[in-house]
């Protein structure tokens, strides 16, 4: 075969569906393309060795294009998710098109990723959208697919590659369920209470960016929920957990009684336990936090973990057969690990009730011991944007494997390496002492080393780079090995260790064989290591390190809590143990500025953790064997997550890459180096609360109405209008008295404390009720001219004579007698003088917005704000490169005297609606600017628009008309918002004299300020 490289793999957008892909053919993966998306299929390509004759590790066969088999039912859901797509997305309720449009909104600061768009939609179609589109066979095939593997629990699988954003996709679902939910309580479609499953720890910790009260949550990261209705995210209830919850623990009864007792209590049969918590104790131990009695939806984070097995056949998979004893002990850990997850959620479905389950994984696939053939596709995969659709969009980093050597032998050993290692490299019982990192077979040093020389370009490389003087954390080298004893091993070569000398049991620090690995400078203990090592599966169940990992690790460990009592001063070691400070390390690495920042290498037993999510690695070295292609892409997962996310100028992005050893695995043959990537700058934008008096305030509209009223009323008051009050008509006094004994006196003093103002409503009232209904119904509208005349009665026409006094008016004769004065002979009106008005229809329950609720993150240009002027900090500027004329317009704000306070119209949740060929829009002005008072006048606001610069095309007229001609008079009508105006710059050498012309006629109440018509 001829040799294939591809210089460039990526050959599709990250943001829109994918067009292309690269072909197989019965050698394997081609350099031919292929003009059309790449069809969901179930086999994961082996990587071939240029070397014939090579018996490959993994005993797959050759996996070639005639061995590809397509996924039918996830390419037909896709399909009618297509068609959806291009229809406009019809048939969802108006809160999931909102978020729809703000994900797919071309001008997004951060675009969504069409990989996390497409999983949230296909949840979304199946939710909403397919049963009203006649497509009734997706949920039937789902309920009997569920029915057969799940006991009937309602399971969603969407597949996303390692590094493509399963995180986010939870994110929008958890937004997309909880905002309906709390727009329509009754829709039982939705729901606001979550719980979220992982594999361990790691995935735990860092899921809780998806609560929406942390400070750092992918709601306001990633930019998912519009301003107006971020307040609604607060109704989700979310709890995080991993699956080792679901485990029924002892309860506390029984933590007093001994081991003999509870075996006497539960008998010789096998029963379990009397002292153990009951299926439902468990669920409410762990949904406690949830509240409230509705179902909820169940997240499973790597769902790849939970499966129920196979039961017709459990000794189906001929592959168990053969079987090594350490592969048997992992199936039976998996099958095990499994068990524990999928009961936990039967049990909660019983006691609480699933809505549904959605099981986000990179290989929703059953693990060897399930009874399936492992590396089996989950039955209920809807979604599938695997590993090779990834590379192919650039999503990802790309993995490269050795295909070729100068070695004279048939196979590429640095490819295969575990068989050429295996053999020579110590068993996990061997003891402590017994091993030595001198004793490291040769091949493994060779690719050790080799590989090594390839980090040490690629950390001269970061040395030279912009992202190292802004102190971006450096690249990271991953070894993953067999067990402990082998990883100790490992570790001691690469980092350093205590070298024996003499026979006195003394030690001292020898240096690592690798320089910018080794932990040992000058014959001491770094004190912040590079290199660590962990033990993935102690860390991750959270019982704490075995005693032979500590040992192992004391030097590490004890370096490690210095660094944390040196970075926060004033704690004690005591506040956290070894397993935390590990766990801490390992989760930060690659991050700048926390504990795990300067470490250049992981040592780990077994597989990395699920879930870890360092973005720097560079290099990958499997020291273990790797029996399926399963395995394979979940390790070298561990180093696919992207650094740069910057497109280029062909909304293409730049290719990274990661070199991997000892992996037989490879989709695309590929050369190429990481370009000196280009990290954008994340700024934070909020409203700083030390700047509350620069607080602007702004009504949220939905829409408009125009109100057609009756003809206006006003007085007009004659002698027939008057009213004089006497004793005569009602007697002041009443005495009381019986025949013998003390006599009374009766008064009306209780009606003469009544106030005026109480007097006219009543009065007002009473007119409206008898005089002013159509039919059977009222008039309200009439009530405030009515009110207005009642007063202007009783101040003009009514005389009090005799000591009596307004409230008489109350009792009901006299309010007779007024009212009829009142309308018939006070009130005018004009037949046809009916002027139309445009008012505002106020968004419910939050009809009023403010800066105070703006904090989002942004990688554009930002200009600082004046702390007098504004309450947020920057003022964003669109474009690539900013915008110059939004700057020069916040800096002119700042300067003008009549200038209170101002605002970029950045998250805030400030809208126009308006229509455009025929639909529902939300035209966002540019900036707010509220004014100083004149003369203790109503509050007067400007919305400013700058036109031109970096402004994409638009109906710009038609959002201007309906500023001028809509929202306007409906908010200067409605009169609780002060008085606004609109005004629009569009030379940037007159910015100042038109914002003085509109600051004028606003303060003057002319011109867009004065409009009260339609």
């Amino acid at each position: 075969m001829a040799d294939r490289v591809i210089s460039n793999p990526i050959i599709n957008s990250p943001y829109r569906a994918p067009t292309r892909h690269f072909a197989f053919d019965n050698e394997g993966i081609t350099d031919r393309i292929e003009e059309f998306r790449r069809p969901s299929s179930y086999f994961v390509p082996v990587p071939r060795p240029r070397k014939r004759g090579a018996q490959q590790q993994l005993e797959l066969g050759e996996l070639t294009a005639d061995q590809i088999e397509k996924n039918q039912f996830v390419n037909d859901i896709r399909s009618r998710v297509e068609r959806w797509r291009l229809l406009g997305r019809p048939d969802v309720t108006p809160v999931t098109r909102q978020l729809l449009e703000y994900w797919t909104d071309p001008e997004r600061d951060n675009p969504v990723l069409f990989c996390q768009l497409e999983a949230a939609e296909t949840a979304i179609y199946l939710a909403e959208a397919a049963q009203k589109a006649g497509e009734t066979w997706i949920r039937n095939e789902l309920d009997k697919r569920n029915e057969e593997h799940n006991a009937r629990l309602g399971r969603i699988a969407l597949k996303m590659a390692t590094g493509s954003g399963k995180t986010v996709v939870m994110a929008m679902l958890i937004a997309w369920q909880t905002l309906n939910k709390a727009a329509s309580p009754n829709d039982a479609r939705f729901a606001r209470r979550f719980l979220i499953v992982t594999p361990g720890l790691t995935i735990r910790d860092r899921l809780r960016v998806l609560l929406p009260e942390h400070d750092e949550n992918y709601y306001k990261q990633r930019d998912l929920v519009p301003a107006d209705l971020y307040g609604d995210l607060g109704q989700a209830r979310i709890v995080i957990t991993n699956f080792h919850a679901f485990q029924r623990r002892e309860t506390k009864q029984g933590q007093g009684v001994s081991k003999t007792s509870k075996e006497l209590l539960a008998g010789y049969s096998g029963a379990p336990s009397p002292f153990l918590e009951s299926w439902g104790q468990m669920v409410s131990r762990v949904c406690r936090d949830l509240g409230g009695t509705s179902e909820i939806v169940v997240f499973n984070d790597e769902a790849h973990h939970c499966y129920r097995g196979r039961l017709d056949d459990p000794d189906a998979d001929p592959a168990s057969k053969t079987l090594s004893a350490e592969d048997k002990a992992e199936a039976r850990a998996n099958s095990k690990a499994a068990h524990v997850w999928f009961n936990g959620l039967r049990a909660i479905e019983q006691k609480l009730g699933v809505k549904t389950v959605y099981d986000l994984s990179a290989t929703p696939s059953f693990l060897s011991g399930s009874g399936y053939p492992e590396g089996t596709l989950f039955p209920w995969v809807v979604s599938d944007f695997g590993l090779v659709e990834a590379i192919e969009s650039g999503i990802v980093k790309i993995p490269r494997v050795p295909v070729d050597d100068d070695a004279v032998s048939v196979d590429v050993k640095y490819l295969n390496l575990w068989p050429n290692i295996g053999p020579e490299l110590p068993k996990k019982s061997r003891k402590e002492g017994t091993v030595s990192p001198d004793n490291l077979p040769g091949v493994l040093e060779g690719a050790l080393t080799s590989l090594y020389g390839s980090y040490e370009q690629a950390f001269s490389q970061w040395q030279g780079s912009a992202a190292a003087k802004e102190g971006e954390p450096p690249p990271v080298f991953i070894i993953v090995c067999n067990n402990t004893t082998v990883s100790k091993m490992v570790y001691d070569y690469v980092a350093g260790w205590r070298k024996p000398v003499g026979a006195n049991g003394k030690t001292v620090p020898a240096p690592g064989k690798l320089a910018l690995f080794s932990n040992v400078d000058d014959g001491t203990w770094a004190h912040r290591p590079r290199t660590i090592l962990v033990d993935s599966e102690q860390l991750e169940s959270g019982e704490g390190l075995s005693a032979d990992f500590k040992r192992i690790a004391a030097t590490e460990i004890d370096e490690f809590k210095n660094d944390y009592l040196r970075r926060y001063p004033g704690r004690s070691a005591d506040d956290i143990d070894d397993a935390q400070i590990l766990r801490e390390v390992m989760n930060t690495v690659g991050k700048k500025g926390k504990l795990g920042e300067p470490v250049r290498c992981v040592v780990s037993v077994s597989m990395l953790t699920e879930g870890w999510d360092a973005n720097t690695v560079t290099h990958i070295l499997g020291v273990r064997a790797f029996g399926t292609q399963l395995l394979c892409e979940q390790v070298v997962g561990r180093g696919l997550r992207r650094r740069s996310y910057a497109a280029d100028e062909n909304g293409f992005f730049t290719p990274e890459y990661a070199d991997v050893y000892g992996v037989p695995f490879q989709f695309i043959p590929t050369v190429g180096k990481t370009k000196d990537l280009k990290l954008k700058q994340v700024h934070r934008v909020r409203a700083e609360p030390e700047r509350a008096l620069a607080a602007i305030g702004f009504p949220r509209l939905t829409g408009y109405r125009i109100e057609l009223p009756d003809e206006n009323l006003w007085a007009e008051f004659t002698e027939r209008s008057n009213l004089v009050l006497t004793p005569s008509d009602v007697p002041m006094q009443t005495v009381v008295s019986g025949l013998i004994g003390i006599t009374g006196t009766h008064t009306l003093d209780d009606l003469k404390a009544r106030r005026e103002q109480e007097i006219a409503f009543q009065l007002a009232r009473r007119v409206m009720e008898r005089f002013l209904t159509d039919g059977q119904d009222p008039k309200p509208w009439y009530f405030p001219q009515v009110l207005r005349i009642t007063k202007d009665w009783l101040a003009q026409c009514v005389t009090y004579q005799g000591g009596t006094f307004p409230g008489l008016l109350l009792l009901a004769e006299n309010a007779e007698r007024a009212a009829r004065l009142i309308f018939h002979e006070s009130i005018s009106s004009q037949p046809g003088n009916r002027q139309a008005r445009v008012l505002p229809m106020f968004r419910a329950p939050d009809p009023a917005g403010s800066t105070s609720d703006v904090d989002f993150f942004t990688t554009k240009e930002v200009y600082p704000t004046s702390a007098e002027r504004c309450h947020v900090n920057f003022v964003v500027l669109d474009g690539q490169r900013g915008n110059t004329w939004e700057e020069t317009a916040a800096q002119i704000l700042e300067a003008m005297p009549q200038v209170a306070a101002y605002v970029k119209n950045d998250h805030l949740g400030f809208t126009i609606p308006y229509v455009f060929e025929g639909r529902s829009r939300l035209y966002i002005p540019d900036f707010l600017v509220r004014l100083k008072p004149l003369n203790g006048e109503e509050a007067c606001t400007l919305i400013v628009e700058v036109s031109g610069s970096h402004k994409p095309p638009g109906p710009t007229k038609e959002k201007a008309d309906t500023a001028r001609n809509l929202w306007l008079p409906a908010v200067n009508n409605h009169g609780g918002y002060g008085r606004w105006s609109y005004c629009e710059l569009t030379d940037p050498t007159r910015f100042w004299q038109d914002l003085e012309t509109a600051i004028g006629a606003l303060q003057a109440g002319i011109g867009a300020s004065a409009v009260v018509g339609p």
